[in-house]
C-alpha cells in the first residue's frame, strides 16, 4: 500500500511540474510577444545619429562630460523589442541633456525671467502676455516628457527579460516533469511486471477431496 502510494505520488508530481512548465512557456512567450507588439505599434526609428561614434561627437560638441555613451548602433532600425527600447531610451537621454546644457530635472528652475534665465521663483518669473501667468522652462518640461518616454521603454526591456526568464524556467520545469515521470514510470512498470510474473510462476493451490 506504502508502495502505491509513492509512486501514484510521484506520478502526479510530474503531472503538476508538467503542467506549470507548459502554463510557464504559455505566459512567457505570450508576454514576450505582446511588448514587442506593442512597441511595433509605436513605429519608433532610430535616428540617423544613434551610433556611438555619432552620439559621442555630439556629446563632446554640446560640451557633455560623464556621459555613458551607448555601445550598440540603432540608426535607422525600428524599435520593436525590449533591447533596442533600453538602447534607443539611452540616446534619448544624451539628446535630452543636449538641449538643456547638462542640466538634469532637478537642476532646472521651473519658469524662466524676462532674460531667458531659469528660476524656481514665480515673482521673478517672465509673465505670458496672453495668460499671465509665469512662463515655464520648455527645457524642464522636456526633460520630464524624456523621462516618461524613458521610463516606458526601460520597462518594456525588463518586461521582456521577465517573459524571457518565464519561457526558461517553464522548459526547465517542462523538462524535470517529463524526466520524473520517465523515472517513476521506469520503477513502477517493471516491479509491476516482476509481481505479475511471481505470481503466474506461484503454485496454485489444489483443493481437498473429502
Amino acid at each position: 500500500m506504502r508502495s502505491k502510494f509513492f509512486n501514484y505520488g510521484g506520478i502526479a508530481a510530474a503531472v503538476v511540474l508538467i503542467a506549470f512548465g507548459i502554463g510557464a512557456l504559455v505566459m512567457g512567450i505570450n508576454g514576450r510577444d505582446t511588448v514587442r507588439s506593442n512597441l511595433g505599434t509605436e513605429q519608433i526609428v532610430g535616428t540617423p545619429d544613434m551610433t556611438p561614434s555619432a552620439i559621442a561627437a555630439e556629446a563632446k560638441a554640446a560640451g557633455l562630460k560623464n556621459v555613458s555613451i551607448p555601445s550598440k548602433s540603432v540608426a535607422g532600425t525600428k524599435i520593436n523589442t525590449g533591447e533596442r527600447a533600453r538602447v534607443f531610451a539611452q540616446y534619448m537621454r544624451i539628446h535630452a541633456l543636449e538641449a538643456t546644457g547638462g542640466q538634469v530635472y532637478s537642476q532646472m528652475g521651473r519658469y524662466l525671467t524676462a532674460a531667458g534665465k531659469p528660476t524656481n521663483d514665480e515673482k521673478a518669473a517672465a509673465k505670458d502676455p496672453k495668460t499671465g501667468q509665469p512662463v515655464e522652462n520648455g527645457a524642464r518640461n522636456l526633460w520630464v516628457t524624456e523621462t516618461a518616454l524613458g521610463t516606458a521603454l526601460n520597462t518594456s526591456y525588463f518586461a521582456e527579460n521577465v517573459a524571457t526568464f518565464a519561457i526558461v524556467m517553464g522548459a526547465a520545469l517542462l523538462l524535470t516533469g517529463i524526466g520524473f515521470l520517465v523515472l517513476t514510470l521506469g520503477l513502477v512498470l517493471p516491479r509491476q511486471s516482476k509481481e505479475a510474473e511471481t505470481q503466474a510462476l506461484a503454485p496454485k493451490a489444489v483443493p481437498a477431496h473429502s
